[in-house]
């Protein structure tokens, strides 16, 4: 059972300002040097280096050495989920501020973007819905399953089922902190997000968690789950 005293001290460490703005940039699932870090958060590499440190340390950042390079990321799925429930949380906790039109960068993250190793945003959601509506997926409060006729139907557009049945959870919801609605992660959520990007629906943006579609994955993705019936990223109204 887990104490107060290390629950107390994990709240902590993600709750300093600079090592939150570190795991966040690492919601995308790619590893980083501690120098790219430490731009991120706006610190020094030095300072940057005793932060990551301490998260490693703590279970939340997993290390690996490449040639005279350390690159970090996230430890686990359990380290994200953690993170983007916080998200979730802090999103609705904030006060109101004045209505204001969000700049492109809130817009496309909105839209569409990683969740360490799954889709979240606007895209994500609707895949979800869809795939729900035509009884392909149940979803349930803690965990979720791919029908048959789902399995068939994600084969259909090149879905590896087979790599994503490993050991880890294979189907879960997963509340998204922008909509408030469940999209899909677990195993499955990997395996769409991936197939999304081998097959050019969807590219990523550098230096963001944001993904953007492709003129060819908009009318994939419609014919597929029915998305983009109306403008989405920035098309005309």
């Amino acid at each position: 059972m887990v104490t107060t005293a290390a629950l107390a001290r994990t709240a902590a460490l993600a709750g300093d300002p600079a090592r939150a703005a570190m795991l966040a940039v690492l919601m995308d699932g790619r590893a980083r040097t501690a120098t790219e870090l430490a731009h991120a958060a706006g610190i020094t590499p030095q300072t940057a280096s005793g932060h990551l440190a301490r998260l490693a340390e703590a279970g939340l950042l997993a290390v690996a050495r490449q040639g005279r390079h350390r690159y970090h990321r996230l430890a686990s799925p359990a380290v994200a989920r953690m993170l983007e429930g916080v998200m979730a949380v802090a999103a609705g906790a904030v006060a109101p501020a004045p209505r204001r039109e969000p700049g492109p960068r809130d817009a496309a993250l909105r839209e569409a973007r990683t969740c360490y190793d799954h889709l979240a945003g606007r895209l994500a959601v609707a895949m979800a819905d869809s795939l729900v509506a035509r009884g392909a997926v149940e979803l349930g409060p803690d965990g979720g399953a791919l029908t048959p006729a789902g399995e068939v139907f994600l084969r259909g557009l090149g879905v590896d089922i087979d790599a994503a049945s490993g050991r880890r959870i294979f189907c879960r919801p997963c509340l998204d902190w922008s909509e408030r609605r469940p999209h899909i992660a677990g195993a499955l959520g990997a395996a769409l997000l991936r197939t999304c990007l081998d097959r050019g629906w969807l590219r990523r943006t550098e230096g963001s968690r944001a993904v953007a579609v492709t003129p060819g994955g908009r009318l994939a993705l419609r014919q597929a789950f029915g998305y983009g019936q109306a403008p989405v990223c920035g098309d005309a109204a």
